[in-house]
């Protein structure tokens, strides 16, 4: 007999960015075998193709921030370190990936990892409670030695890939220490930093480290023994401090990242410059993560953006990978040119758009949004209509950029925007409800009496409906740019979460409080179809199939619903569709594509069997 096919597949994943901060510098793994690199945003390691970052995968399963993950030299296993001092150790090989250690060296925010080249020891270091650093066995955790000598949290850790094995630590204390082992002991301090020391790193070829500091100095030292042999730059190597080092495969360069916005690439036998790449000159521009992985130079941006560096063209990019780095709240997606692209947006006010089958990406030029992005729509004039928690409501046309003109100052923050046809929009306030038409606002409802929560126009235009707090839906028609109260009102349970027409008009799909869907028969005077009972937290959007048969909620309790109309027992379940994250927003791309987003940053396409 064979097995049931799962009704859905994860189709593609576009994923978050790393998890940026200003002033903190952002490690990113390397696969051994040159494939993939690692970075960690929110409870997620992403592992990302580095000839392809469309091909990700994303593990989250750290009950806190995870800060840092690094490959073993073996390829087979990753371990991650998160804010609360666990060190997970699990597999690369499967899709599962299992689990094969866990310990907590020391309960604090880890910063650094770094393995012996026989993937049997790991050293861990960062900020725990009087202990900086811990060094054991991958598969029993004993002890093989004392990270000591710091009287600040550790940065940054590295050993010597060759045997004798060699240690090296980076800390806040503007200190470096060195070590010989195993067991590894404290031999001396290096002292010739005068700010935080951010990073240390040994060569490939195990014949030096360099160690690397926000006094903009990187110091080179010998890999077998400690001692001083020079720097690069002379005095300072950046005009600002410097956040990361990567070495060439072949240890004769290496390239720093610092928050002076600029890449440098080195020659470390002459200590000197061969390539400067400007970033850019925004603050966001400040580079603070690095890797050189097979011929693929990369960074990482303040902004998040992981950038492919040309050292050949250092004024040119080969690429950008561009996305989400906090928690997106609302999505949309759109076909133009014969092409499917999925829009989200997030709770930074950042907008990307994605084509919904590369997953190549690009985000809207110019200044937009300046808070929590709630909900988007595309209108009939190809405009992309977005609210926000900057109070304000904004039209972009789809191809360009941000206009100045475009934008609307709410008198209160609105929750919700819908559209309809004739440029009409709705927008559901705190304590309002506004009319729009053609971007200019025609009418107000004040002193509601009950606090919206969302609402909703009918495909036909002629009717509104606007969910409260209370578990009403008030239905109002929509006459000569004026809303009228017709006196009806639809029950639920408080509050209404989200409410959705489905795209022929037959009916309205309401979510609420108390974790049910309604569906109401528009042509039967709005009489309930169906109720849909099974998620076990409130469901916080709602999107129709292109089929007007089908619906999806998702909500807090992680799970997405795939239900008919005819049958409320009939569904589909994905559970963690988003592991540990609710799911924000939903919108199918055809029938059998439906578009899920999170506070995970990510965006997955999904494939729906019926």
């Amino acid at each position: 007999m064979s097995a049931r096919k799962s009704p859905f597949e994860l189709r593609q994943v576009f994923a978050s960015l790393p998890q940026m901060e200003r002033g903190v510098a952002k490690v990113i793994g390397g696969d051994p075998k040159g494939n993939n690199f690692l970075y960690t945003n929110g409870k997620s390691v992403i592992i990302r193709n580095i000839e392809n970052p469309a091909i990700a995968e994303i593990y989250t399963e750290h009950g806190h921030q995870v800060t840092v993950a690094k490959y073993a030299p073996s390829g087979f296993y990753i371990a991650s370190g998160d804010v609360a001092g666990k060190i997970r150790i699990w597999d690369t090989t499967q899709k599962e990936h299992l689990l094969k250690y866990e310990y907590t060296p020391f309960s604090g925010k880890i910063k650094d990892i770094a393995w012996t080249e026989d993937s049997k020891r790991l050293a861990v270091v960062g900020e725990g409670r009087g202990k900086f650093g811990a060094v054991f066995l991958w598969d029993t955790g004993s002890s093989v030695g004392d990270v000591s000598g710091h009287s600040k949290l550790i940065n940054s850790v590295d050993i010597r890939q060759q045997r004798p094995y060699r240690l090296a630590t980076a800390s806040d204390d503007t200190c470096g220490c060195f070590f010989e082992g195993p067991p590894f002991k404290f031999k001396f301090t290096i002292k010739e930093h005068n700010q935080f020391v951010n990073c240390v790193r040994f060569s490939p070829d195990g014949n030096h480290f360099v160690t690397a500091g926000a006094d903009g100095q990187i110091l080179v030292f010998d890999g077998k023994t400690g001692e001083r042999i020079g720097s690069l730059g002379g005095e300072k190597a950046h005009k600002g401090g410097i956040y990361a080092v990567s070495w060439s495969p072949d240890s004769a360069q290496l390239i720093s990242a610092s928050g002076d916005k600029t890449v440098k690439l080195w020659d470390v036998g002459t200590g000197t410059s061969v390539t400067t790449f400007d970033m850019g000159t925004d603050v966001t521009d400040q580079q603070l993560g690095c890797l050189w992985q097979k011929d693929h130079l990369v960074s990482i941006s303040l902004s998040g953006y992981i950038n492919y560096l040309d050292k050949n063209k250092p004024d040119r990019l080969i690429r950008v990978i561009k996305g989400h780095s906090k928690a997106i709240q609302c999505l949309t997606v759109h076909k133009r040119d014969g092409k499917s692209y999925i829009y989200s947006g997030s709770s930074d006010g950042h907008i990307n758009y994605w084509d919904a089958d590369t997953g190549d990406n690009d985000c809207f030029l110019g200044k937009g949004h300046t808070n929590q992005v709630t909900k988007m729509v595309i209108n009939d004039s190809e405009e992309l209509v977005t609210c926000s928690m900057d109070d304000t409501l904004r039209y972009t046309n789809i191809k360009k950029e941000y206009s100045a003109s475009d934008v609307l100052k709410m008198d209160f923050q609105p929750k919700s925007v819908s559209v309809a046809v004739g440029g009409v929009s709705l927008a559901v306030c705190i304590g309002q409800v506004v009319l729009l038409k053609d971007k200019k606002k025609v009418f107000t409802l004040d002193n509601l009496g009950f606090e919206p929560e969302t609402g909703a126009i009918h495909p036909s235009g002629t009717t509104v409906a606007v969910g409260g707090s209370d578990g009403k839906i008030r239905l109002y028609s929509l006459q000569s740019n004026t809303l009228k109260d017709e006196g009806k009102i639809l029950v639920v349970q408080e509050p209404v979460t989200d409410m959705s027409f489905s795209n022929d008009g037959a009916y309205l799909a309401v979510g609420d409080g108390m974790k049910v869907v309604t569906v109401f028969s528009v042509a039967d005077n709005y009489v309930v179809k169906n109720q849909y009972h099974g998620h076990h937290a409130r469901p916080v959007t709602l999107a129709w199939s292109p089929d007007n048969e089908h619906f999806a909620s998702a909500g807090m309790d992680m799970m997405v619903y795939v239900w008919t109309v005819q049958d409320s027992e009939w569904r589909i379940k994905i559970a963690d569709a988003h592991r540990l994250h609710h799911v924000s927003a939903l919108a199918w791309i055809d029938p059998h594509t439906l578009v899920t987003t999170s506070h995970d940053a990510s965006v997955k396409v999904w494939t729906i069997l019926f």
